[in-house]
């Protein structure tokens, strides 16, 4: 395992470009951060950001749990724009992590601040700007995942230790066949996710100093054991050359570790 950056300011949502940049976030900074082959820049974006992702258009979508609100960010003009930041009449409920699917549906999660409150859910931003709520009841849901053919969505919920399976319909943007895929243990729970080509999940236990491992049937693997107890998010590199990186809060790092596997975007 190799620490990439360090002093970093509580880092989440790690996510490879399209041309293999790294990006990452420094939650408690309010920056987001670029890695290209020979440098990195920090971008000052204020807020929370947290939970990140790439879409279509090359912005970085991102989650802003202070702001309450899904924020993007242009590279190539640095300029921020908010999305959206409410839902029927009410403020977004910390938004945390957030993946998009194959037709560009944009689904996220809003766990609030409480372990112990089962009032998070899960939002679909549609291509057209239409939000809309997708399921509830959650005991603070965390980060998520498509599977390859992106007919099925991995949830975290951190404040049960267990991560859920769900059918997803992407035309209809409708969940359906609940299961119980893992439970996590931890002496806090998962938190984000990443899923390789061959459908393996990884779970970073934050408070544990692992990420766990299970193939696509719920069978657990051998796990990585991370650099300080805090890891937050993983991912995997699409073109197999970077491996797993992984951002951990307790010593502020982003590591790299050796994966014989890709990821999938």
């Amino acid at each position: 395992m190799r620490i990439i950056l360090d002093q970093l300011n509580f880092p989440e949502g790690p996510c490879f470009d399209r041309t293999g940049n790294i990006w990452l976030v420094e939650k408690e900074a309010g920056n987001i951060v670029m890695i290209g082959n020979y440098d990195f820049q920090r971008f000052n974006v204020g807020g929370a950001p947290n939970g990140i992702a790439i879409g279509k258009d090359n912005l970085i979508w991102f989650c802003d749990s202070a702001q309450n609100s899904i924020r993007t960010f242009d590279p190539v003009s640095a300029h921020t724009l908010t999305v959206v930041d409410e839902i029927e009449g009410q403020a977004l409920k910390m938004p945390n992590d957030l993946a998009f699917d194959k037709y560009s549906n944009l689904l996220f999660t809003c766990p609030g601040d409480s372990l112990d409150d089962n009032e998070g859910y899960i939002c679909c931003l549609s291509p057209e700007n239409t939000l809309s709520k997708i399921s509830g009841g959650l005991y603070y849901p965390n980060g998520l995942a498509f599977n390859i053919e992106h007919s099925r969505l991995y949830i975290a919920e951190t404040g049960t230790q267990k991560i859920w399976q769900f059918d997803w319909n992407a035309r209809e943007r409708k969940l359906s066949k609940q299961s119980l895929f893992a439970e996590t243990g931890g002496p806090v729970g998962p938190d984000g996710i990443a899923i390789d080509e061959d459908g393996y999940l990884y779970a970073a236990i934050y408070g544990a100093g692992k990420i766990k491992i299970w193939n696509r049937s719920g069978t657990r693997q051998k796990s990585i054991d991370t650099i300080g107890k805090n890891p937050t998010n993983c991912a995997i590199d699409p073109s197999g050359k970077k491996g797993i990186i992984i951002t951990e809060a307790e010593k502020g790092i982003l590591v790299q570790h050796p994966l014989t596997k890709k990821g999938i975007i």
